[in-house]
C-alpha cells in the first residue's frame, strides 16, 4: 500500500518533479537574476503562477469527490471563497489605522457605512493562528451541514449537483448585502501585510508562492493517500456501484460526508493562499459560473488522476490569460468549445490522450 501511495502513480511524482523545480527556480529568477535581464522572472509572473498552483489545489480537491466517488460539485468554489474571506479578514484587521479613514478597529468599509462597533463575528481574526482554524473550521462546517442533509436523503446525481450550485448562489447573493459585513459589493482589499511581511515586497510574494507550492504538494499526497487507502477503494466502490456497497453493510453516507468534507477543506485553504496574492477577495468568487470552470479543469486535465486535475487547472487558466489578453471577446467560446472536444474526443482528458500516444510509441 505504502509503495503504491508514493511510488505507483508516474504522473504524480511528475508534478511533485515540477513543483520541487518551480520552488528552486522561481525564486532564483525573480530575486537573484537582475530585472534588465532577459532571465529575470518578474513579481507579476510570480503572482500569476502561485494563483495557478491555488487554482491547482482547488481542482484535485474537486476530483478527489468526483473522480473517485462520483460527486458532481457544481458549487465547490463557496468553500474556496469562504477560506479566502477567513484569510481576507485577518488581512483586514492588520491594516489598523493605516486605513483611509484611520480608525484602528474598524475597516475602512465599515466606517464608510456608519457602523459603530465590530460585528461579534470579526473578533478573533486579529490572531493568525485563529484566523487559519477559520480557514479549515468555516468550509469544513458548511460541508458537513450541507452534505450531511443531502447523503443523508439520499440525493445524488444531477439533483445534488444542482442543488450545490444553489448553495454558492445563494450565498453569493448573501455576501452582496452590506449588512452582512463582509464589504458588499467591493468585498475586502487594500491589504498592507501578512505576519509583519510587506504584501508589495518581492520576497513576500515568494514565500506565497512557495507556499502554494508546499500546500499543492502536501493535498496532493493527502488525497493520494486517501484513494490508495482501503478507505478509498470502498469510495470507488460507492462511485461504481452505491447500492451494491449500501446492501453489503457499508455505511456509505458517512463515507461520502467524510470526503465531501475534508475535499471542502482543500479548497479552503486554496482560497486562503489565493487571497493574499491577488489582493482582493469579493463575492464574484461564489459565482456558479467559477465552480462550472472548475469542473471544466478537471475533466480537460483528466478525471480520477489527481495530477491530471491540476494540469488541467494549468493549462485553461493560461489558456484564459493568453485568451483575455490576445483575443477577449471570444474567451468564453474557446472554453466552452475546450469542454466539448474534451467530452467528445478526449473523454480522460489530457492524461488519457498522453497515455494512449505512449501506448502507441
Amino acid at each position: 500500500m505504502r509503495r503504491a501511495w508514493l511510488f505507483g502513480d508516474i504522473g504524480g511524482r511528475a508534478m511533485l518533479s515540477v513543483l520541487l523545480l518551480l520552488a528552486i527556480i522561481v525564486p532564483l529568477l525573480n530575486l537573484a537574476v537582475p530585472a534588465d535581464s532577459a532571465l529575470h522572472l518578474s513579481t507579476y509572473w510570480v503572482t500569476l503562477l502561485g494563483k495557478y498552483l491555488c487554482y491547482a489545489l482547488l481542482a484535485i480537491a474537486i476530483d478527489l469527490i468526483w473522480g473517485y466517488c462520483g460527486i458532481l460539485s457544481l458549487g465547490h468554489t463557496a468553500f474556496f471563497a469562504l477560506g479566502g474571506y477567513a484569510m481576507g479578514m485577518y488581512l483586514m484587521r492588520q491594516i489598523g489605522d493605516r486605513g483611509v479613514y484611520g480608525n484602528a478597529e474598524l475597516p475602512d468599509f465599515m466606517v464608510f457605512l456608519n457602523w459603530t462597533e465590530l460585528p461579534w463575528y470579526w473578533y478573533g481574526f486579529e490572531h493568525f493562528w485563529f484566523a487559519m482554524l477559520m480557514v479549515l473550521v468555516a468550509p469544513g462546517i458548511l460541508a458537513f451541514a450541507f452534505g450531511w442533509l443531502a447523503f443523508r436523503s439520499r440525493v445524488t446525481g444531477v439533483y445534488l449537483s444542482i442543488i450545490t450550485q444553489a448553495l454558492t448562489y445563494a450565498l453569493m447573493l448573501a455576501f452582496f448585502r452590506n449588512e452582512m459585513g463582509f464589504g458588499g459589493n467591493n468585498g475586502l482589499t487594500d491589504f498592507k501585510e501578512l505576519l509583519g511581511f510587506d504584501l508589495q515586497q518581492d520576497s513576500t510574494r515568494i514565500g506565497l508562492f512557495l507556499a502554494s507550492v508546499l500546500a499543492l504538494a502536501l493535498g496532493y499526497l493527502a488525497c493520494r493517500y486517501i484513494v490508495t487507502s482501503r478507505y478509498g477503494r470502498v469510495v470507488a466502490a460507492i462511485r461504481d456501484a452505491e447500492s451494491r456497497a449500501r446492501f453489503i453493510g457499508y455505511r456509505v453516507e458517512r463515507f461520502k460526508l467524510a470526503l465531501f468534507t475534508f475535499s471542502a477543506v482543500l479548497s479552503g485553504i486554496a482560497g486562503a493562499l489565493y487571497v493574499p496574492q491577488v489582493g482582493i477577495i469579493n463575492p464574484g468568487e461564489f459565482s456558479p459560473i467559477n465552480s462550472i470552470e472548475a469542473v471544466v479543469w478537471v475533466a480537460v486535465g483528466g478525471r480520477g488522476t489527481l495530477y491530471g486535475a491540476a494540469l488541467g487547472a494549468g493549462i485553461v487558466n493560461y489558456s484564459k490569460t493568453w485568451f483575455t489578453a490576445a483575443m477577449p471577446e471570444i474567451w468564453l467560446y474557446a472554453l466552452g468549445a475546450l469542454f466539448i472536444v474534451v467530452t467528445l474526443f478526449l473523454p480522460k482528458g489530457v492524461v488519457g490522450l498522453i497515455a494512449r500516444l505512449r501506448r502507441k510509441s
